[in-house]
């Protein structure tokens, strides 16, 4: 089977960028705007057409799985108070999609978090978002394909395990896994080899891995191998750079916009550029930005 219903979503991490905040409350639980990080990673995935999402979670991070269960108070408060609009957005969240939690006991790194969805996600294709990369697509409503369509139509297409590809300045690859392609059209290549996190000199190209991936199950056997690389971790990238010796990985590009929230320069700017997107406080944050421009770097108004 080719059509793509099940994702993962690693949410296992500490967080540590955003400490205090996160000492108690999940990292993908930060808002952004009105609603927590992970939200908008699940909606993507929803509106992809998946119909399974497993979290894989670590210790302290309940407060995600309750956030798509059911709140029989609040529910029954916003009921008998007539807040019927707030009721159907809860109801709708809830309703989402089906909620699979796994438990990763130890951070082991990224490859070690998908590896642990193994017995939930069997010998099915499944896509990979990581759950604190947000990707927003502007123009979904004229028909544009969100990140995770575009991967899991080019996998339901092909049939080969298919990551999401960005272009990025030299001096930021030691950010990435970075792929070694060959162009086969203007949106798609070929892999030929990947890396994790090179430094400039030895980066393969300025083509990095953002975070979205459309997997064959034939990645977990060779997860089950791996050894720990960079940091001590089993790293996603070089088991995706095995397979890619083995069988055909695609690179493709993508329309949407694309947010690292857990970057904290990341986080605000997800924040700020989501908010304009929005008609009921555009307006007034435009003004207000403008304003706070005006007056704290002492720009001349024209």
């Amino acid at each position: 089977m080719r059509q793509i219903r099940k994702a993962v979503i690693p949410a296992a991490g500490l967080g540590t960028r955003f400490l205090p905040a996160t000492k108690s409350v999940p990292k993908e639980m930060l808002t952004i705007v009105d609603a927590p990080i992970i939200f908008y990673v699940v909606k993507e995935a929803v509106d992809a057409g998946i119909e399974d999402i497993i979290l894989v979670q670590g210790r302290g991070k309940t407060a995600i799985e309750d956030f798509f269960d059911t709140s029989y108070e609040l529910e029954d408060r916003l009921a008998k108070s007539g807040k019927n609009e707030l009721l159907d957005q809860l109801k709708k969240i809830r309703d989402m999609a089906n909620i699979i939690s796994v438990r990763q006991k130890s951070p082991l790194g990224l490859g070690h978090a998908v590896l642990c969805s193994r017995n939930v996600v069997g010998d099915s294709p499944f896509a990979v978002l990581l759950g604190d990369e947000i990707m927003m697509t502007p123009t979904e409503s004229a028909g544009d394909k969100n990140t995770t369509q575009t991967l899991t139509s080019v996998f339901a297409e092909t049939g080969s395990s298919t990551v999401a590809i960005m272009e990025v300045p030299l001096a930021e690859t030691s950010k990435y896994g970075i792929a070694d392609v060959s162009k086969i059209s203007e949106s798609l290549f070929k892999v030929n080899g990947l890396i994790e996190k090179p430094k400039p000199a030895s980066a393969p190209s300025r083509w990095a891995l953002p975070g979205r991936y459309a997997l064959s199950a034939d990645i977990f056997s060779i997860l089950a191998e791996g050894k720990p690389s960079l940091n001590g971790e089993l790293q996603l990238t070089d088991s995706l750079n095995v397979l890619a010796q083995k069988n055909e990985v695609l690179g493709s590009t993508f329309k949407s916009l694309r947010y690292d929230a857990g970057d904290r320069f990341g986080y605000l700017k997800a924040n700020i550029e989501i908010a304009l997107s929005r008609p009921e406080i555009r307006d007034e944050l435009h003004a207000y930005l403008k304003e706070l421009k005006l007056q704290n770097f002492g720009v001349s108004p024209r």
